[in-house]
């Protein structure tokens, strides 16, 4: 029905009508799927008690030696030796911080919908989602560029010189021969076979097309259910525990400046490891993401909620971080970029 003026006035007044409602079952967020994070699902999480410390490295070449050696009669043989090296870490604390506005929430009170989001709910998402964005990022810095790795392999249209293959864009590439050719040097120098694997997405698109992987599945599916390649099914043929495809992207712009998107990982690479699915003293690991507890509270990542300093009618969330993302095996590890 339509309302006059007047009516419409009392049915205000009354509290009968509120206007400006905002809805409660649509808003426009750009939140990622939370797979498109990678960082926490290559290399496992090392819980320390101290922000910074040492671990112990005993020695690839003195435990992977025959030591033994046959006893002389009525005498003995040398002690053997193990060498015992040490690394470190160092968790640094990062801090994001995000105010409320309680004199604008006024409104957003009296407006009365039929269910107000709480701004602290929303604060606090919004920054768990910058949250895993800035462990991508770290991710990044720490094991998933040029430079990082001593084994590096570069991608190029004939795969001639060292440490060169041929890009996976390339329909003459052979990408599963390949990566079993690069698993089987890993095995040879460390006694452990890759297990992991982390694509770009670019990478990942061109492994789905690729004619030696599609001649690989073609004849597995059904008119119903046809043959799809996945990263389980790419994990299967390359051999490895898991394949996680790097998705997530960040705007690279400051505040005020044009947004800038782009994929977190560099898209066109990809990364073969071997890490541990959980801290071990007795295996090695390509890489460990160290974090600590900064409050001694068991929360690695604690979010606070405050009232503000007097006079500015404002409040704050507030969320901590301490991790360190350390290579730790760097012959456990091998790099490849412009796969693609």
């Amino acid at each position: 029905m339509r309302y006059s003026a007047a009516r419409l006035e009392a049915e205000i007044a009354k509290g009968a009508f509120r206007p400006h409602t905002m809805l409660s079952n649509m808003a426009v967020a750009y939140f990622q799927d939370a797979k498109n994070y990678a960082a926490k699902s290559i290399f496992p999480i090392c819980k320390v008690d101290l922000s910074s410390d040492i671990f112990y490295k005993f020695g690839k070449a003195d435990l992977l030696r025959d030591n033994w050696q046959r006893k002389p009669q009525y005498g003995k043989v040398n002690p053997s030796q193990v060498a015992e090296e040490t690394g470190t870490y160092n968790c640094m604390v990062d801090q994001n911080i995000m105010g409320i506005d309680q004199i604008k929430r006024t409104d957003d009170k009296r407006r009365q919908g039929p269910s107000l989001k709480d701004p602290k709910i929303q604060r606090t998402k919004t920054m768990a989602e910058q949250a895993n964005i800035h462990q991508d990022r770290l991710f990044a810095d720490a094991y998933f560029k040029s430079g990082v790795w001593t084994n590096e392999f570069t991608g190029t249209d004939d795969g001639t010189g060292d440490k060169n293959f041929i890009k996976f864009s390339n329909d003459n590439s052979e990408p599963i021969k390949f990566i079993d050719d690069r698993k089987t040097e890993m095995k040879q120098t460390t006694g452990r076979t890759p297990n992991v694997m982390g694509l770009g997405i670019n990478v990942y698109n061109a492994l789905k097309e690729h004619p030696a992987i599609i001649e690989r599945i073609k004849y597995s599916g059904s008119t119903a259910n046809p043959a799809m390649v996945t990263e389980n099914v790419l994990a299967q043929l390359f051999g490895v525990n898991k394949i996680v495809t790097f998705e997530a992207i960040h705007n690279q712009a400051k505040m005020g400046q044009a947004e800038n998107m782009d994929f977190i990982c560099d898209p066109d690479a990809f990364l073969l490891a071997y890490a541990t699915s959980t801290p071990s003293v007795e295996e090695p690991s390509a890489g460990y993401i160290f974090t600590w507890d900064m409050l001694g509270d068991g929360q690695y990542m604690p979010t606070f909620h405050y009232e503000g300093i007097p006079g500015t009618h404002s409040e704050y969330v507030e969320m901590l971080m301490a991790t360190d993302m350390k290579k730790v095996c760097d012959d456990l590890g091998m790099f490849f970029k412009s796969a693609v």
